[in-house]
This record gives structure tokens, C-alpha cells and sequence, in this order.
């Protein structure tokens, strides 16, 4: 049986979603497997990858074999780095802790140069939103004026000024006098007439 490591696709229809897996190689693509080393996606700038080192090293020191696209990937997150180191060793080249410092040292630029591309990406995408929508304006919040309380100041209440008339004061007034007046020109109507008529006569005389 040869063992190989290859990509095993998941994702929705046009956004691919790699999982890294050991797996039989007469077992389908998307089918079996023994081990899940990591996962692959290509839709990031740049491409997002989390891979297990140790155990696809020891996969690879024990013979599997990688596809072209998981050999790329391993030789990014030098996997094949250390493998080579590990043969100098074998030979004498190499101390171990002049080879594990040299991969630390490799793994390390390597990361940092990922995280410049990962920034760079980010600011590139700010500065394409900002060209396309422009820069936001910011309305400014209307101030609103407390106003003081109004203090009601009760009004005193008004004394209605209720002028009493003494009883005394008041003077009735006889009917007797009122009827008086009446009677004296009732009675001096018909002498005015008289008076008025007695000329005529004496001129037809």
C-alpha cells in the first residue's frame, strides 16, 4: 500500500476549501483517509495554510509521497527545509542545534514576511473601498439646548371688593311723590288745548 499526501476538497461550488490529508492512494480524492495534517485555502492573498509540521515530517520521513501541490506547501512551511538539515546532520555537517537554529531562523523570516503581505493586502483593500465610496462624512450631532425649568408662581388670589351699601343710607322714595308729578301733567295737557283753541274763535269773531 503507498501512502500520499494530498488535498482533499471542501467548500461550496466556486469557493474551494482544502483539507491536507494522509490518506491510501487508492482510496477516491475526496473519500478516506488516515490523518488530517492541515488545511489549504487559496482564496486569501496570500493563501492562508495550517499545517502540522511534525507530523507531516514524520509522514514524509516514513515514505509518503506528496502531490505537487502539497509538495509546494511543505517546501512554504519548510517541512522539506528540515528534512534537508536533518541529512546533514546524518552526515555530519551539521550540529542539531545549529540545524534547528538555522530552520527557527528560516521559519521566522518566513512568517514575518507573511504577516507584511497579509498587511499589505489589508491596506490595499482600504484604499480601493475608500476610492470607490469615497470618505464617509460624519454628520454631526445636533445639540440640544436644556431648557431651565419654568417656575409657576401662583398668583394671589383676588379679594372681590364688595362695597356694602348701609341700609340706612338708602332713601325710599314715596309713591305718593312719584304719582304727584304724573297727575299734574295729565291735567295740564287739556288746558294747554284749551288754551291753544280760544284764539281761532276770537279770530272768526
Amino acid at each position: 500500500m503507498s501512502v500520499k499526501l494530498r488535498l482533499q476538497r471542501k467548500g461550496r461550488s466556486k469557493a474551494p476549501f482544502y483539507h491536507i490529508v494522509v490518506a491510501d492512494s487508492r482510496s477516491p480524492r475526496d473519500g478516506r483517509f488516515i490523518e488530517k495534517i492541515g488545511t489549504y485555502n487559496p482564496l486569501t492573498v496570500p493563501a492562508t495554510i495550517e499545517l502540522n509540521r511534525d507530523r507531516a515530517y514524520e509522514w514524509l520521513k516514513n515514505g509518503a509521497q506528496p502531490t505537487d501541490t502539497v509538495r509546494a506547501i511543505l517546501r512554504f512551511k519548510g517541512v522539506l527545509l528540515r528534512k534537508h538539515l536533518d541529512r546533514g546532520v546524518k552526515k555530519g555537517a551539521l550540529t542539531p542545534e545549529q540545524a534547528d537554529a538555522q530552520l527557527a531562523k528560516w521559519i521566522e523570516a518566513k512568517e514575518s514576511g507573511i504577516q507584511k503581505r497579509r498587511d499589505a493586502t489589508v491596506d490595499a483593500k482600504k484604499k480601493f473601498v475608500a476610492a470607490v465610496d469615497g470618505v464617509a462624512k460624519v454628520k454631526a450631532k445636533p445639540v440640544v439646548e436644556e431648557a431651565a425649568p419654568v417656575v409657576e408662581e401662583e398668583a394671589a388670589p383676588v379679594e372681590e371688593a364688595v362695597v356694602e351699601t348701609p341700609v340706612a343710607e338708602v332713601e325710599e322714595t314715596p309713591v305718593a311723590e312719584v304719582e304727584a308729578p304724573v297727575a299734574a301733567a295729565e291735567e295740564s295737557a287739556p288746558a294747554a288745548e284749551e288754551a291753544a283753541a280760544e284764539p281761532e274763535k276770537t279770530e272768526e269773531a
